[in-house]
């Protein structure tokens, strides 16, 4: 027998050595709640519309301030969060002009104004050339050395911006496709698309279509009773008699999008969710539209928001503070 033929024989003769399954993390009721601290690039494009007077695009159009809109902002997801949302702006860049678009048209300030007046059909493709800002400003770099984790982009209609889109490595759905071609950032990162044109409300729309993705992204391998993203999103008219928050367009007891101000009373167990999270109680109570502020957007979307559980622990590996999955996607497994 050959040397060869007596070291596969050996070879045969070992036992099999079987790699043990890793260990799932097990649940810790008592592992506290992170504050995530964002750390955000603002970019701002405000072109000028009359060089004579100096006049920017918002003071032209009379819209909102940026500065205001940020404070807002900033100020209502600190609350809703209890504190555990954080944001710091680490640059403000202002862009004296019109982004471009995927084909590189950019607007002219008598253009835009005759589109924004009805004068003329909005230019298409409508859609930001979002690869040009990236490498413009450097923001797959900044997030790979851990300078920026999250960029706001404040623009105005027609701009061309998702509400929110997703870039990094394995980026998902969050509100719009992810940004290919990104994973040279090493983390995932979200750009957020604030229209100074809106209010502080709008912008809290953003980021609750930000939550519902990012949220259904977290809870999709789970089913039936452990899915409690499914749970804290039903409304009555889909699950009567069995509401809990609804989603951003849809209130407890709202009959399509948008229905905020709706009278009817339903039965919700909101409370249970705020109060008792995740250790339900079955506490339920008639609830109605003056519950989140008769119609008013902000006042909904900070009811609904501040609703998220906040909460020490885990269950089933994922912890219960979702705004550690909303404000860092790195959190998600995917």
């Amino acid at each position: 027998m050959s040397i060869l033929d007596s070291l596969l024989v050996s070879l045969r003769r070992k036992k099999r050595t079987v790699q043990p399954k890793p260990e799932p993390v097990p649940d810790q009721d008592m592992e506290p709640p992170q504050v995530t601290v964002v750390r955000t690039l603002v970019i701002v494009y405000e072109p000028t519309m009359d060089r004579a007077a100096g006049a920017k695009l918002s003071k032209y159009m009379r819209w909102n301030n940026v500065e205001d809109l940020a404070r807002g902002y900033m100020s209502d997801v600190l609350m809703v969060s209890g504190g555990l949302a954080r944001y710091q702006i680490v640059q403000r860049i202002d862009v004296d002009g019109f982004p471009a678009k995927v084909d590189g048209f950019q607007y002219n300030p008598g253009f835009y104004l005759d589109v924004v007046r009805g004068l003329a059909p909005p230019y298409m493709p409508q859609e930001a050339n979002y690869h040009a800002i990236v490498e413009r400003f450097h923001i797959l770099e900044r997030v790979a050395r851990n300078e920026i984790d999250e960029v706001w982009i404040f623009n105005f209609p027609h701009a061309g911006f998702y509400e929110s889109i997703m870039g990094g490595p394995q980026a998902f759905w969050c509100n719009a496709p992810p940004l290919k071609n990104t994973d040279a950032s090493q983390r995932r990162f979200v750009i957020m698309g604030f229209s100074y044109e809106r209010g502080v409300g709008e912008m809290l729309e953003n980021l609750g279509h930000r939550v519902e993705s990012i949220m259904h992204k977290t809870f999709e391998k789970l089913q039936g009773a452990d899915n409690l993203w499914e749970r804290f999103c039903r409304y009555d008219t889909t699950s009567p008699g069995s509401a809990a928050l609804g989603s951003v367009h849809y209130a407890p007891n709202s009959q399509r999008d948008y229905d905020w101000n709706n009278p009817s009373v339903v039965k919700s167990e909101c409370d249970d969710w705020l109060y008792n999270f995740p250790n339900f109680k079955g506490v339920t109570r008639q609830v109605t539209a003056r519950d989140w502020g008769s119609g008013d957007i902000r006042e909904h979307h900070k009811w609904w928001l501040k609703h998220l559980p906040k909460t020490a622990g885990r269950i089933n590996g994922i912890h219960n503070n979702w705004w550690q999955y909303v404000l860092d996607p790195n959190h998600v497994n995917t």
